[in-house]
């Protein structure tokens, strides 16, 4: 594919998104404003839908009060200026969506490079109109976070879009000469990167699922506080459909509290507080229904919840052990060092994405005491660390059991040397052979046609009538040694 149309499809994808995660916001306003207001105003609207998808990348808004609202509310004028930075990740996870599809779409065309760096480029400058035309005397960004967060929400997925893409795909391109020279490493160590990756994506999921069922566990514990905070508040139908919206695009930021909670540092909801499970301390919490799911109290039993990272990091690395063991082989023991690297990387990189998620659903989201919500970015990168580290470590790093193997005679009774691939099945499994013989011909072992007769045992002749017990007829052969069934023993 041409890449100028490469280039047209990725601006393309650059704007659906942006357009896409817009309109999201702005037509829910709209409705509101013309069933509770009436006409719109679009000075009003444009302005607050951009400001919302602004906060949404992490862009910090801002707020300064008018003397006005001052003076009919009461507040005091050193809460008259404050920033709000916590940021409704529901938006930014759309963009990223978006820009490893277009990413990935790129690079399956042999144009990765040329898509990633015009995508973004286009979603940056889309960014720029979107902050110009936002500012307002209350609410406003400065102009480089408002171009530059958004631009690395779109660049960073479409660029794992596109390595990955490139990766699985041979995109004939940069990514897939890296291939190339990975595969030609010696041993185990062709594999490390793509194990690495692997595992990461197995425990970033596995936290992400272990957050996820944390915070249902908190909507059915702790429902009816959450109920009991909407019906304090005497919304009208308007305005617990703001708060509804607005708690669904904090969704993704709650989830990486409750995983803060699960590996054991947890989050603070204002300066001075503290929810985990060695304790929870909380002062005076804004009354948003969805703060209803924090617990007044816990039990140190919810410290076993620290388990559950480090099962995940027991999970991650028994997948990318039997990879590891499936490419080995099974004469040879595995090599400590690729797997010190794989426990290592997997470790590194899922702190850091987890550090980078707590810092993504931490900030600020009014004055004085609001100025500090969410996980501490450091104790839980180093908390998953350690935890991972001992799932992980537990099963790359365990030696490897040796197959077992049967003990056979050295020496049968006719002269030959049992081997392995030479002895029946039933000295394996030690199943008595009821007669079976053994007979060395060209090195190699048989049973005799002995052992396929009947269990009850070898039938006479049928023209030769058997012989009376201690008759002069019953003379032995010139064969019967060589006819004498070999007991197990011999």
């Amino acid at each position: 594919m041409y890449r100028l149309l490469v280039a047209l499809l990725a601006a393309v994808d650059a704007l659906v998104a942006a357009a896409v995660g817009i309109t999201v916001i702005l037509a829910p306003l709209t409705l509101l404003w013309v069933f509770g207001i009436g006409e719109p105003d679009w000075g009003s609207l444009w302005p607050t839908a951009a400001n919302v998808w602004q906060l949404g990348h992490a862009v910090p808004l801002a707020v300064t009060l008018p003397a006005e609202y001052l003076a009919a509310t009461g507040i005091s004028a050193d809460a008259a200026s404050f920033t709000v930075s916590l940021a409704p990740l529901a938006f930014g996870a759309f963009t990223a969506i978006f820009a490893a599809r277009s990413g990935r779409r790129a690079a399956r065309a042999g144009a990765s490079i040329t898509g990633v760096l015009v995508g973004t480029a286009a979603f940056a400058a889309i960014a720029a109109g979107i902050a110009i035309t936002s500012v307002t005397p209350t609410i406003s960004a400065e102009l480089w976070p408002a171009i530059g967060f958004p631009a690395l929400f779109y660049l960073v997925p479409s660029l794992c879009g596109a390595i990955v893409a490139g990766w699985t795909d041979n995109d004939a391109g940069v990514i897939d000469r890296v291939r190339e020279r990975v595969e030609a490493l010696p041993d185990i160590w062709a594999l490390v990167p793509g194990l690495v990756v692997r595992g990461t994506a197995i425990v970033v999921m596995g936290l992400v699922g272990l957050g996820a069922a944390a915070l249902v566990v908190a909507v059915i514990v702790r429902g009816p506080q959450m109920l009991s905070l909407y019906q304090a508040g005497n919304f009208d139908a308007i305005g617990a459909t703001v708060f509804a919206l607005g708690q669904l695009a904090y969704l993704p930021t709650l989830v990486i509290w409750a995983l803060a909670f699960v590996a054991g540092p947890g989050f603070a909801v204002g300066t001075g507080t503290a929810v985990s499970p060695a304790g929870t301390q909380l002062g005076a919490v804004p009354g948003i229904p969805v703060l209803g799911l924090l617990p007044e109290q816990t039990s140190s039993w919810l410290l076993l919840l620290a388990l559950l990272p480090v099962a995940v990091g027991a999970f991650a690395g028994w997948v990318v052990r039997s990879r590891v063991v499936a490419a080995t082989p099974k004469a040879g023991g595995e090599p400590v060092g690729p797997m010190l690297a794989l426990t290592a990387a997997i470790t590194a990189l899922s702190a850091s994405v987890v550090a980078l998620g707590a810092v993504l659903a931490s900030g600020a989201f009014g004055p004085g005491r609001l100025a500090d919500i969410g996980p501490a970015a450091g104790a839980i990168a180093i908390t998953v660390g350690v935890e991972v580290a001992v799932g992980c470590g537990i099963l790359l790093l365990s030696p490897r059991p040796r197959a077992r193997t049967p003990s056979l005679p050295e020496t049968g009774g006719n002269g030959w040397t049992a081997r392995p691939s030479e002895v029946s099945p039933f000295w394996r499994d030690n199943v008595p052979f009821d007669g079976a013989t053994f007979r060395a011909d060209d090195a190699h072992t048989e049973l005799a046609p002995e052992a396929e007769q009947d269990a009850s045992g070898p039938k006479p002749p049928e023209d030769t009538p058997p012989s009376e017990p201690g008759s002069s007829d019953a003379t032995p052969t010139a064969d019967a040694d060589e006819a004498k069934p070999l007991s197990p023993l011999d």
